[in-house]
């Protein structure tokens, strides 16, 4: 992807959303749009009008913490946006400035798949910042076989999601859903411009969706780390979760998520269901398990 490009068109459409208003601007004078001037920002931010609108051109090569900082605080940035700013400003640095990291293992150990295997009353699955099924317990496999068992999806969330009409069903609250996972891909792009299978998939689903396209024209990004979570699954039906999102130090890339109904609730009952009938099935195609 560009990078200054990215740069350019996060902080146009951030400016664009704010109001004289929400930033505490009386008059002006009239306005052919509904947002700040970017000579409003630079005020706010305390720098020149200059440098703002260099940045605004996508150059954000050599700006301090600070000066990120008051630009974050005049266009009212979150937490995820401000993050998004940095990973931008640090993506923008020389090559010998940027954090190298280490490369994840690629493989999931016997140890983490035991871990996994070892919760039984919930589902439990790991994917990587390429929305990619990496791993999960017994419980969160059926809970996503409608995922994986589509091969020209390969098990990823962002295809099935945005490429596959049964998504639809199986995800009811499918816009609210596809909101976040773009945006969240948007912030994963902006922490590791130089991954090119992240990059492939972006290219792909702005090819392949219009409804992709249109989510990624809006620079949206967000944090993916707890939630409510609502799927439709074909063997049981409606379930309704609280998710817990958490990092995996040892691989960098790869995130755990964990979904847990109330208890005594529909979804508890209609989980252990499926856990029976995913215990049958595989029973059937590789025998009982011997004791």
């Amino acid at each position: 992807m560009n990078q200054r490009a990215e740069a350019a068109e996060f902080l146009r459409t951030r400016r664009d959303r704010i109001t004289p208003e929400q930033a505490g601007i009386i008059g002006g004078g009239r306005r052919r749009v509904p947002g700040l001037r970017r000579e409003e920002v630079a005020m706010l931010a305390g720098v020149s009008v200059e440098y703002y609108a260099r940045m605004e051109r996508g150059d954000l090569g050599g700006v301090s913490s600070e000066v990120l900082d008051g630009v974050a605080r005049a266009l009212q940035l979150d937490e995820a946006e401000t993050d998004h700013l940095n990973d931008l400003a640090t993506a923008a640095a020389p090559q010998s400035r940027r954090s190298r990291g280490h490369s994840p293992a690629r493989n999931v150990t016997p140890a983490l798949q035991r871990f996994l295997d070892a919760v039984t009353g919930a589902p439990v699955w790991i994917r990587d910042r390429r929305m990619d099924f990496v791993a999960a317990n017994p419980l969160g496999r059926a809970l996503y076989a409608p995922i994986l068992d589509d091969p020209a999806n390969q098990g990823n969330t962002a295809r099935f999601t945005f490429l596959n009409p049964a998504a639809h069903t199986f995800f009811p609250d499918w816009q609210k859903n596809a909101d976040g996972l773009v945006a969240t891909l948007r912030t994963y792009a902006g922490q590791h411009p130089r991954d090119k299978g992240l990059t492939d998939l972006i290219g792909e689903l702005v090819t392949r969706s219009d409804t992709f396209r249109h989510r990624w024209a809006a620079h949206d990004v967000r944090h993916h780390r707890a939630g409510l979570k609502r799927i439709h699954h074909p063997d049981v039906g409606h379930l309704e979760f609280t998710y817990e999102a958490m990092d995996l130090p040892a691989n960098p890339e790869w995130f755990l998520f964990a979904y847990t109904a109330e208890p005594g609730s529909p979804t508890e009952e209609r989980m252990k269901l499926l856990g029976s009938l995913s215990a049958a099935a595989d029973e059937t195609v590789h025998g009982p398990a011997q004791l």
